[in-house]
């Protein structure tokens, strides 16, 4: 593929995920009991319809879905967690700096009252690695070999390292 076919095929994956998290959002806002299951339906079915509507390639929409339950689970994790902060702090930027329509597509995704509810019942995937070439909701990432930051304000295409090259990293 030529250079600007990739970054077309790149915004096109950026434009597909957003398209996707808007659907499974939209899913899950009327859920309110024993949801665990609901939200891999809600991301099938999201998939399903950009595979009808022709936005994605059946690959494509599986692993547009796959970067949204990476996310998910990230921040559902971190917002669980002990500390139990904003969600502002585990994207680490200020959360002003999203665009409004990808913050309240996450935000009512990945809501507190609406994880604690889904009590994570089930795994939504196994590792929250994050590599060169995947796409990813907001949030900053920090390379693996260098520890290179780099902040994602919104949805985007996950670059090689900056500093060194790598591939691989883990969300701060």
């Amino acid at each position: 593929m030529m250079r600007n076919d990739s970054r077309t095929h790149n915004e096109k994956l950026v434009h597909a995920y957003n398209a996707m998290m808007l659907r499974v959002s939209k899913s899950l806002a009327d859920v309110t009991d024993a949801a665990g299951p609901k939200i891999s339906q809600a991301i099938n079915a999201a998939a399903d319809k950009a595979v009808e509507l022709e936005e994605l390639t059946r690959e494509e929409a599986l692993k547009i879905g796959d970067y949204i339950r990476r996310d998910l689970q990230d921040a559902g994790e971190y917002l669980a967690g002990p500390d139990n902060e904003e969600l502002g702090a585990w994207l680490r930027f200020d959360i002003e700096l999203i665009e409004r329509e990808i913050l309240d597509m996450f935000l009512s995704t990945a809501d507190q009252t609406k994880l604690d509810m889904l009590n994570f019942e089930e795994q939504l995937i196994e590792s929250t690695q994050y590599r060169t070439g995947e796409i990813t909701g907001p949030g900053t990432l920090a390379c693996e070999s260098c520890g290179e930051v780099i902040h994602f304000h919104k949805t985007g295409h996950i670059p090689p390292c900056p500093k060194c090259n790598a591939t691989h990293y883990s969300r701060i």
